[in-house]
């Protein structure tokens, strides 16, 4: 592996506790991460002469709980100041937390935290839904989407300017305002948004199914997501089919990516992709990490590899929510090549500390690395 694994354990171990961003933080929270950075983490004292199985080890665990928890409690604490401030000036808001960190495969343990802050005196709907063809929309307005959205923009810039006069409030993102130090404990992502009642939610009445419109201030246009589906079908697919090897997988593939960025490489594929793509691996493999941790380096490894050689197969799937194509441009299949070769390094690292016979072979095949790893029990 053309790397210096040292170097990407402390990445890794900086990354997990915080320490890489401090500058973001506040006093008390820099105290309280720095303070934890000395503690060691269990995967941290596993493997001890093995550094790859280590790091393969490392990259694939969760978060600690208790970052996860300050995470989420700042940003609730972000949405209750800023629904008083905006409530005050008549709107009606009500809030949500999207992306990595409530699915619980974020890497940092100083995570911006994306709050979906939601007008919810405004929404759109398809016609076609149950609720619509039964008259349950009685109030239309002629204001659009953009216009209603970049109104809040503008409230929630200020409101959070006003609450928050210490902080640091970045109003120059298109689609969230990303607010960090002062007194916050974590960095936030306030993105500004309203319901979007899609047919699905018009019959099931699960928000899983309720999609989100956001702004992007910049053109200025309004953007639909299904946020929600999204976190509901990995979560489900990872508890019921992989039992947490899929959340791993995930972690893992973003943990590399994140490293070989720092070594100077392009990995232009975002963490959405990354979940889809493993979203659609062999979980049956997958749920054996539950005793034989490596089989989900082994597994990633060999869909990875599998997508590259098989594009056209690639390009049939589909992210989780059903929006849209993965590769759905073919600059993706750049930074998955990327993402692919430094997984196979990792796999025959591994494979050479866990095998004696493939210990001092120059270039071991990857099936033989797959085979090596993939039912081995680590000791913990």
């Amino acid at each position: 592996m053309a790397t210096d694994i040292q170097k990407r354990l402390k990445h890794l171990n900086t990354r997990r506790t915080g320490i890489d961003r401090l500058g973001r933080l506040s006093t008390a929270a820099q105290t309280d991460v720095l303070q934890k950075s000395l503690l060691d983490e269990s995967w941290q004292k596993r493997a001890p002469s093995q550094p790859y199985t280590r790091y393969a080890l490392g990259g694939m665990q969760e978060v600690g709980p208790d970052y996860t928890r300050i995470s989420i409690e700042t940003a609730e604490r972000v949405g209750k100041q800023l629904k008083q401030k905006l409530e005050a000036e008549g709107w009606s808001v009500e809030f949500r937390l999207q992306g990595s960190v409530p699915l619980n495969v974020h890497i940092r343990g100083v995570s911006d935290v994306d709050l979906l802050s939601l007008e919810a005196s405004f929404l759109t709907y398809f016609p076609s839904g149950l609720k619509a063809r039964l008259g349950h929309y009685t109030s239309p307005t002629s204001e659009k989407s953009v216009e209603r959205l970049m109104r809040l923009r503008k409230g929630s810039e200020k409101a959070l300017i006003d609450a928050y006069p210490a902080a640091d409030v970045d109003t120059s993102g298109g689609k969230a305002i990303a607010i960090s130090g002062g007194s916050l404990a974590r960095p936030v992502d306030v993105v500004p948004s309203h319901w979007n009642d899609t047919v699905e939610y018009q019959s099931s009445n699960l928000e899983r199914d309720r999609g989100v419109t956001i702004l992007n201030k910049k053109v200025p246009e309004t953007i639909d997501n299904l946020p929600f589906l999204h976190i509901a079908r990995v979560h489900d697919r990872d508890q019921n089919e992989a039992q947490g090897g899929l959340k791993k997988a995930i972690r893992l593939c973003k943990n590399v990516k994140n490293d070989a960025i720092e070594d100077g490489k392009t990995i232009k594929l975002p963490s959405f992709d990354i979940a889809a793509i493993m979203y659609h691996a062999n979980q049956a493999v997958l749920r054996t990490g539950v005793f034989y941790e490596l089989a989900v380096l082994a597994e990633t490894q060999r869909f990875l590899d599998q997508l590259w050689h098989n594009k056209e197969f690639a390009r049939t799937l589909d992210v989780p929510d059903g929006s849209r194509r993965i590769f759905d441009n073919e600059g993706k299949f750049d930074g998955l090549l990327t993402l692919s070769s430094e997984m196979d390094d990792l796999a025959r690292e591994v494979a050479r500390e866990q095998n004696e016979a493939l210990r001092y072979q120059q270039s071991i095949p990857l099936e033989e690395s797959r085979k090596a790893i993939s039912t081995v029990l680590v000791p913990s």
